[in-house]
């Protein structure tokens, strides 16, 4: 069939069969996140995350997590 006399539809279709033929389903689902717009406002939230903590219960948290990593393995 010639995309060009394809509807939208057939063409998101075709394009998620090859998606899936070439990269196998986990494949094409990673190919398709890379273009995920997400939601929210990042900025504000980040704020809202970080600008109550200080530098020390930052470092804390990295060498608790880092500690926590170290006996998983």
């Amino acid at each position: 069939m010639n995309a060009q006399s394809m509807s939208l539809e057939q063409i998101r279709i075709a394009g998620m069969e090859a998606l899936a033929r070439e990269l196998g389903i986990v494949g094409m689902v990673r190919f398709l996140q890379q273009f995920e717009t997400g939601h929210g406002d990042y900025s504000k939230d980040r704020h809202e995350w970080l600008d109550n903590q200080d530098m020390d219960t930052v470092v804390k948290r990295i060498r608790e997590k880092r500690e926590a990593r170290k006996k998983t393995k």
